[in-house]
């Protein structure tokens, strides 16, 4: 019978939840085993939403420290099982999950077995649905149903950081910018009007679009603005009446939800746009006390996160939070998707260091 052992390493035990596909939409399998591992540990009180497990520690401590992790991945294709593999004398666990993000999932579940009475209080989150639409994430649907679990004093997101701290996120929003046309037989094009042609100018602004670098409290944010997938036409003989272009735009947490939408509208302007998602960044929220003392206890020197994380939800609840894991965020959802082992060790030396210094 299929089951975690959660007195194995944190490498073991991350090629163990590797090697259990949990694409999004498909982690009950994995939540399974992990709720039922949690759910016999005397020191944590364990509250399950869905694929959504949340465990906490009771010890009366003066504050309380949530430290979350995402156990969904994107798509396989062709990396799982895991494998190991040596990098220029340096072993590696290869294969999907690996740096998005179950080797910061791993070390969460061994600490959270281990550290019976840690400094801190400490609200364990394991969730479902991070990779795709933010309304169907884990979180949304725990904060409308149990918002008090997100009481903390600062907050820890396992994101891949390459085992160093990353404070705040950029902001995420997705919007369809489409053009119209009339539709006719090729054969006689000049009937109709080409919707895909219309959509050269919004090609035009994207490739001229130069994105901004933003300081914020320290760190410096890097924007983007990208056509990611395009759409268009009816048939091989059928002038096209509609073409719509994805566009995601990266911004930095100094912009709110209104200033980023007014903002892709501008450029986009004179065209037919759509918000279809969008999701606020977070500040870094360095200067908390316990902020401060976990960059010190772990010897790392802050960096922006440039992709969106689950920071910003307590970030927006008023709890900073920064992302620290093991794993290189250049490799996540890649299809060399790897983590070195060393970085794996690391992580949890550094969490377990803080959350049991006195």
């Amino acid at each position: 019978m299929l089951a975690l052992d959660l007195t194995a390493t944190s490498a073991d035990l991350t090629r163990t939840i590797c090697d259990i596909p949990s694409v999004s939409g498909d982690e009950t399998t994995l939540a399974d085993l992990i709720f039922a591992e949690v759910s016999v540990l005397p020191h944590l009180e364990v509250y399950r939403d869905g694929d959504t497990i949340v465990a906490r520690t009771s010890q009366g401590r003066p504050q309380r420290v949530a430290i979350a992790g995402h156990i969904d991945t994107v798509p396989i294709n062709g990396n799982v099982p895991t494998r190991d593999i040596d990098l220029d004398g340096e072993p590696y666990i290869w294969g999907r999950g690996t740096v998005d993000m179950k080797a910061g999932v791993a070390v969460q579940l061994k600490l959270a077995a281990e550290l019976v009475a840690p400094r801190v209080d400490i609200t364990w989150m394991w969730y479902d649905h991070e990779e795709v639409d933010a309304d169907l994430n884990g979180l949304t649907r725990l904060a409308r149903t149990r918002p008090d679990l997100f009481a903390a004093d600062f907050a820890i997101l396992g994101e891949p950081s390459n085992g160093e701290v990353e404070g705040g996120c950029n902001g995420n929003l997705r919007a369809i910018v489409r053009t119209h046309g009339v539709r006719s037989h090729s054969a006689r094009a000049w009937i109709g009007e080409n919707a895909i042609h219309r959509a050269a100018p919004v090609l035009a602004r994207l490739a001229e679009y130069r994105p901004r670098d933003v300081p914020v409290e320290g760190l410096v944010y890097r924007e983007g603005l990208n056509a990611v997938r395009i759409s268009g036409g009816v048939a091989g003989n059928v002038i096209p009446d509609l073409c719509e272009v994805e566009v995601n735009y990266r911004f930095a947490p100094s912009r709110d939800a209104e200033e980023a939408q007014s903002h892709v509208r501008d450029v986009f302007a004179g065209f037919d746009v759509e918000i279809v998602d969008l999701a606020v960044g977070a500040r870094p929220g360095l200067d908390a006390p316990l902020a401060q003392e976990f960059v010190a206890a772990v010897g790392a020197e802050p960096r922006p996160k440039y992709g969106w994380t689950d920071v910003a939800r307590f970030s927006a609840l008023g709890v900073p939070a920064v992302n620290y894991g093991p794993g290189d965020p250049h490799l996540a959802h890649h299809d060399e998707e790897r983590v070195p082992v060393a970085q794996i060790d690391a992580v949890e030396r550094g969490l377990r260091a803080w959350l049991t210094s006195s």
